[in-house]
């Protein structure tokens, strides 16, 4: 359940929804902060845009209580809050993507919304498609906010649209000049197959080492269509996953590393230990 979900099922369920992101925000806060690692949180309000909101009869303010729930988590230790932004349509099909022109209107109300509720940067997580992913770019650099772009990555190396990676950072930084992403990253994908569309020949260029520095990732190497399917949870045990991160990050080193569908706190805790001890040796 996330806070804004909780809020259309009623004060209870409101509360219940807080307290149980309290909890899970607390454990990945503390095993960073265990670490001597900084944390980076981000509001679960990807699909918060305001199309959806005037349907549940919310405003900004359920924006700006979701970055406040964060911020209260923000003392003792190097965290950054942020606030978390999607697509229009379906995000591993592509299916009612917009335009460029209409993503730069469509997400305007909910970028700016986190920018009044203080947030420290944005996040667009889980992009399909270059022309929404660069309206969204758009609109968020409006802000003035530092922000990154994480997109639907397939193992091919390209977007669920079919654009290569390279050519989307490539002609994303050039729309943008000197309000382009912070960096780019992909999530809900296995860092093996990250790897392996990192190790496509036309993405071993500069713009991919230099621009492409962040993953949150899945726990399974399945596929989206295949996960989106499944019956039952799937994935690697902590210990396993952790290592396929690590290996990750040795042949193409990353700023941001998290997970994201099937890890828990267990992962969280493998991966800050092999991370810490790596940069121990």
């Amino acid at each position: 359940m996330t806070f804004s979900e909780g809020m259309a099922r009623g004060p209870i369920a409101m509360l219940e929804g807080r307290a149980a992101l309290l909890r899970l925000w607390r454990e990945y806060r503390d095993i960073a902060w265990a670490h001597g690692l900084p944390f980076f949180a981000t509001t679960p309000t990807r699909r918060a845009n305001r199309a959806r909101m005037e349907r549940a009869g919310h405003g900004p303010e359920l924006i700006a209580q979701n970055v406040a729930l964060l911020r209260s988590l923000a003392q003792g230790g190097p965290m950054c809050v942020g606030g978390l932004m999607g697509c229009r349509g379906d995000a591993y099909t592509g299916e009612g993507a917009l335009p460029r022109q209409e993503a730069r209107a469509f997400h305007r109300w909910q970028a700016e919304a986190f920018r009044r509720a203080g947030a420290d940067f944005l996040l667009a997580g889980i992009l399909p498609t270059a022309p929404e992913a660069q309206g969204m770019a758009q609109a968020m650099a409006e802000t003035g906010l530092p922000y990154v772009l994480s997109l639907t990555l397939r193992r091919d190396g390209r977007l669920v649209d079919g654009t290569r990676l390279c050519d989307l950072i490539r002609e994303t930084d050039a729309l943008l000049g000197e309000g382009r992403p912070a960096f780019y990253m992909s999530n809900c994908i296995h860092p093996d197959a990250v790897r392996a569309a990192l190790d496509q020949a036309f993405n071993r260029c500069g713009a991919v080492r230099a621009r492409f520095l962040g993953v949150q990732a899945n726990t399974s190497p399945r596929s989206f269509a295949e996960l989106d399917g499944a019956e039952a949870l799937q994935g690697d045990a902590p210990e396993p996953w952790a290592e396929a991160m690590l290996r990750l990050h040795r042949a193409h080193p990353m700023r941001l590393l998290g997970g994201c569908c099937g890890t828990d706190g267990r992962h969280m805790a493998a991966l800050a230990a092999r991370l810490t001890a790596e940069a121990g040796n």
